[in-house]
C-alpha cells in the first residue's frame, strides 16, 4: 500500500497540473475476495484497489485516469520456476483452481485495459462472477468460503497461521 500513496503523492500533482495523466496500479484478486491463507496480504490489496478507486472519483474529471489489475495466479518469480511445488502449496488458494495466467496474455490484456480507459482489469474471468455472488449476498459468500477453508484443512491443503 505504501509504494501506491508514494507514487500517487509524486505524480497526481503533475498530472492534475497538466490536466492528464494515467495510473495504472497492480493489486491482486485477493484485494476483492479475500486470500484465505494471508490476512495481511488481502487487507493490503483491498486497500490498494479502494485507494485506486477513490482517486479515480476524486481527480477522473481533472483528467487523471485510473487502472488497477487484480489476477489470481501469473507466471512470475512471485511462484518461482516450479509451478508443480507452487500448486501443491498454494492448493488452498482458488487461484491454483482457476489457472495460471502467462505474463504475455496479461501484458496484452493490460495495454487493451488502458487503450479503453476501463478501470478494473480481471485477467482470470471467474473472479467477475465471484465478486457477483459475494456483492448478491455476502453471508452466503463468506459461509461458502468457511466450507471450502474446513474442506481444504480436513484434506491437509491448508493450515491456518
Amino acid at each position: 500500500m505504501t509504494s501506491h500513496l508514494t507514487v500517487a503523492r509524486a505524480l497526481v500533482p503533475g498530472m492534475v497540473a497538466r490536466g492528464e495523466g494515467y495510473l495504472f496500479s497492480t493489486a491482486s484478486a485477493a484485494g476483492l475476495l479475500t486470500q484465505m491463507d494471508s490476512g495481511p496480504y488481502a487487507v493490503s490489496k483491498s486497500a490498494a484497489i479502494a485507494f485506486a478507486e477513490w482517486i479515480s472519483i476524486n481527480y477522473g474529471e481533472r483528467g487523471v485516469k485510473v487502472s488497477v489489475l487484480c489476477p489470481q495466479a501469473v507466471r512470475t518469480n512471485i511462484i518461482g520456476d516450479d509451478i508443480t511445488v507452487w500448486e501443491r502449496r498454494s492448493r488452498s488458494g482458488q487461484a491454483s483452481q482457476d489457472g495460471v495466467l502467462e505474463p504475455e496474455d496479461v501484458a496484452d490484456m493490460v495495454v487493451e485495459t488502458i487503450r479503453n480507459e476501463n478501470f478494473l482489469l480481471l485477467p482470470h474471468e471467474q473472479v467477475a462472477t465471484y465478486m457477483e455472488r459475494k456483492a448478491g449476498d455476502p453471508d452466503r459468500w463468506i459461509a461458502g468460503m468457511q466450507r471450502f477453508r474446513s474442506k481444504l484443512e480436513a484434506a491437509g491443503a491448508y493450515v491456518v497461521e
